[in-house]
C-alpha cells in the first residue's frame, strides 16, 4: 500500500551516473537531465553552493573556501556524501510538478562493470539516502547494448565499448549476461590529462581541465585525418609566469593521445582474443558498437577497425545509450530483471 502512495507521487527515473556527466531518464517523459557531475562545495560551511552545470562554470575560477569537485571518480564513489546531494537534487528536480517531499521513486542505475561489492553498496546506499525508495543496478555496458537495442537475451554475440568519462566498459553479451568483459581507467578524462602533459612537457604551458577537454573536442583524433586540423591554446608559461598563446595542430594531440589511445585498443583486441569462436563469428557479422564520450573522438572507430579486423560503428547518439538503456529496463522491468546486477537487497515488505 505504501508502495502504491510513493508511486503515486513519484516518477520512476532511470540515472546514467558518470565521472563526467549524469543523465536523468524519467519513465514516460525521456531523458530530461543531462548536467555535468560537479559539486561546488563552501568549505568554511560545508554548504553546497552549486551543482551540475552553474558548478562546471566555476571549475578553477572559485576562491580557495570554494571547491568545485566531481564526487565520482573512474566511475566509483569517491565523496558518499556529495553524491547523495548531488543524487538528491536530481531527484528534486525531476520532481518540481509534483510533492517532492512525498517523492520516493523507483531508481535504475548504471554502474561500471569492473567495480566491487563495496562500490555498489555505496551507489545503492547513496541513492537511498537522497530518497530512491527502490535501487536497482545495471552493469553500464549492458544499459548501453539496451539503450542501443541490441538483441542481450537472445543467443547471439554482441559487442559494446563504452569509453566513458572515467573509465572503459568493454563487453561482449550473449543470453542476457556479459561473457567477456574489461575495465579500464583510460577513457575522456586520461585523455584531457595526456594534453595536458603534452603542452607541459613540450612547449611549458601550463593548461586547466575545461581548456584541454576544448582542445580534445576541437582537434583530437586516434587517427590521421584527411584535413588538418588546428587551435590556439592560451594558458600559463611555466618559465616567465605569464600569459602565454602557443597553436597546435591534430598531428600533435594524436601524438599526446597515442598511449592512452594505443592501451584503449589493445584492450577492446584482448577481448576479441578471450572471446568463445561460435561468438566471434557473430561480432564479425555484426561489428563492434562504440558509445559513450569518447567514441566521438575522430578516427577512434577506424583505427579500431583496422587493428580487430572487425567491423566497427558509433552508435546513434552514442552520449546517451546507458541512460536510454535504464529507461527501457524501467519500462519493462519485469522482463529485463534478470540482467541487473545481484545485490544483497533489503526490501521493505509491502504494507
Amino acid at each position: 500500500m505504501l508502495d502504491r502512495f510513493f508511486g503515486y507521487f513519484s516518477h520512476d527515473i532511470g540515472i546514467d551516473l558518470g565521472t563526467a556527466n549524469t543523465l536523468v531518464y524519467v519513465r514516460g517523459k525521456g531523458i530530461i537531465i543531462n548536467e555535468p557531475s560537479v559539486v561546488a562545495v563552501n568549505q568554511k560551511t560545508g554548504q553546497i553552493v552549486a551543482i551540475g552545470a552553474e558548478a562546471k562554470k566555476m571549475v578553477g575560477r572559485t576562491p580557495a573556501y570554494i571547491t568545485a569537485t566531481r564526487p565520482l571518480v573512474q566511475g566509483v564513489v569517491s565523496d558518499f556524501e556529495v553524491t547523495e546531494e548531488m543524487l538528491r537534487f536530481f531527484i528534486k528536480k525531476v520532481h518540481e510538478k509534483k510533492s517532492s517531499f512525498f517523492a520516493r521513486p523507483r531508481v535504475v542505475i548504471g554502474i561500471p562493470s569492473g567495480i566491487t561489492e563495496v562500490e555498489r553498496r555505496a551507489v545503492e546506499d547513496a541513492a537511498k539516502n537522497a530518497g530512491a525508495r527502490e535501487v536497482f543496478l545495471v552493469e553500464e555496458p549492458m544499459a548501453a547494448a539496451i539503450g542501443v537495442r541490441l538483441p542481450v537475451q537472445e543467443a547471439i554475440g554482441s559487442m559494446i565499448v563504452d569509453i566513458g568519462g572515467g573509465t572503459t566498459d568493454i563487453a561482449i553479451i550473449s543470453l542476457g549476461g556479459i561473457v567477456v568483459a574489461k575495465n579500464l581507467r583510460v577513457a575522456g578524462d586520461k585523455f584531457n590529462d595526456d594534453i595536458i602533459r603534452f603542452t607541459r612537457d613540450e612547449y611549458k604551458l601550463l593548461l586547466g581541465e575545461r581548456t584541454a577537454e576544448n582542445i580534445k573536442i576541437a582537434i583530437g583524433s586516434a587517427y590521421e585525418l584527411k584535413e588538418p586540423l588546428e587551435a590556439t591554446i592560451r594558458g600559463r608559461d611555466l618559465i616567465t609566469g605569464l600569459p602565454k598563446e602557443i597553436v597546435v595542430d591534430d598531428s600533435d594531440i594524436r601524438r599526446a593521445l597515442r598511449h592512452s589511445v594505443s592501451v584503449l585498443v589493445n584492450a577492446i583486441k584482448s577481448a576479441v582474443e578471450e572471446t568463445p569462436p561460435e561468438l566471434v563469428a557473430d561480432m564479425m557479422q555484426r561489428g563492434i558498437i562504440l558509445v559513450g564520450g569518447g567514441s566521438l573522438l575522430r578516427g577512434i572507430d577506424r583505427l579500431t577497425q583496422e587493428e580487430t579486423k572487425i567491423a566497427v560503428r558509433i552508435a546513434e547518439d552514442p552520449l546517451t545509450a546507458v541512460v536510454r538503456g535504464t529507461g527501457i529496463i524501467l519500462e519493462d522491468l519485469d522482463s529485463l530483471k534478470g540482467i541487473l546486477v545481484g545485490i544483497e537487497r533489503e526490501r521493505a515488505p509491502d504494507l
